[in-house]
């Protein structure tokens, strides 16, 4: 009873309720004491192997199914209560192997036949005053079954198929992570050992041939410029954030943070800017905003983006408690930062006068056309 209340919903649980009070109904309309206790402790078997039921395995399902059927049986006969197929039909319905399925219903659709013709011919009275609620008990032992079998089927296909989406998902994503690796080793392994390999020549000839010592040194910064180009082409043909999406994220986390934002109503950079360095303004803004929530506790935020023909200027400041301390320009992911920028050649610089201001410059280079 419990699983049955815990999976249903609206007036479902209303409806169980009432068919589990409704046999008690039916057996104190009979006079004798003995019926009414042996229908009674037919009804709490019934609840007990109902629920031991659903716990069960293999040829424990017959034999419990078998029992309900009979008890189901009995209560027709001596009570002319029909109501207990409801319960067997839905139990049925839940059975996962298509053979027990068809097996137990066909069992549960004679027998419940069956059932109705001795109460015709034992209490036709009665049978045609409930008549409307028989036939819908008949209606439920037929359709019911293969209702709640199908919608088990369909579950259990929507888990495989979501089962299957999340494995395709991190087969990806594994697939993409060693082409990485791959592309990595195929750019830069070669060359950082051509460099090393030079770099050990250039050393040990720089007494004896300083001239060829040269040459070996100009080849090492060449090798070194090719290996820096090649990584910049392959990391800009990955997707990252824009800065247009960066900003919307950014004002959820000031928005939380009741922070007043204070910005152009457009914030993005030109087309023809590489996206590598939009992906580097997009992570570089993202902490910059970051330490705003954490660390200024100021009541507004202002972003503005500058573009010129040599270079882009992105400005965060806020109105917060600003900070002097010689040790600021190395912690709250500065450092990271910088890091970034020497990627593309740009620079940060700070300013925490009336609050702190973050100045992230980078080159204006122009993105080649195809």
């Amino acid at each position: 009873m419990k699983r049955i209340i815990q999976k249903s919903n609206g007036i479902s649980p209303y409806i169980w309720a009432f068919l589990s009070i409704l046999p008690f109904y039916f057996i104190f309309q009979s006079s004798s004491t003995a019926e009414i206790i042996a229908g009674i402790t037919l009804t709490i078997m019934f609840f007990i192997t109902f629920r031991y039921a659903f716990l069960s395995k293999s040829w424990r399902v017959y034999a419990l199914t078998l029992i309900l059927i009979g008890i189901s049986f009995t209560s027709s006969y001596l009570f002319n209560y029909f109501y207990f197929s409801f319960y067997i039909a839905y139990f049925i319905g839940n059975i996962k192997a298509r053979v027990h399925f068809l097996t137990l219903y066909i069992i549960h659709l004679v027998a419940t036949a069956v059932a109705i013709n001795f109460s015709i011919v034992l209490h036709e009275e009665l049978l045609l005053r409930q008549l409307p609620f028989v036939l819908i008990s008949c209606l439920s032992v037929i359709f019911l079954p293969f209702s709640i079998y199908n919608r088990k089927v369909r579950d259990n296909l929507q888990e495989k198929l979501e089962d299957a989406n999340k494995r395709i998902s991190e087969l990806v994503i594994l697939e993409e992570r060693q082409r990485i690796a791959r592309d990595l080793h195929d750019t830069l392994g070669q060359k950082l050992s051509m460099i090393g390999l030079k770099s050990d020549l250039a050393r040990k000839i720089i007494h004896k041939d300083p001239e060829q010592a040269k040459n070996e040194m100009k080849d090492i910064q060449q090798t070194a410029r090719t290996a820096l180009n090649e990584v910049r082409n392959m990391v800009s043909q990955m997707r990252g954030i824009r800065l247009k999406e960066e900003m919307t994220h950014v004002k959820q986390i000031l928005n939380a943070a009741q922070i007043k934002l204070v910005c152009d109503e457009n914030i993005s950079v030109t087309k023809n800017v590489p996206l590598l360095t939009e992906n580097i303004l997009s992570m570089c803004l993202k902490e910059a905003v970051t330490n705003v929530v954490r660390h200024s506790q100021a009541s507004a935020c202002f972003i503005s983006l500058e573009q010129t023909q040599t270079e882009i200027i992105l400005k965060i400041s806020d109105d917060g408690i600003g900070n002097t301390s010689t040790d600021f320009t190395k912690g709250n992911g500065l450092a990271g930062m910088r890091e970034r920028l020497e990627f593309v050649n740009g620079y940060l610089s700070i300013s925490t006068d009336n609050g702190t201001s973050l100045f992230i410059t980078v080159p204006h280079v122009v993105k080649q056309a195809d």
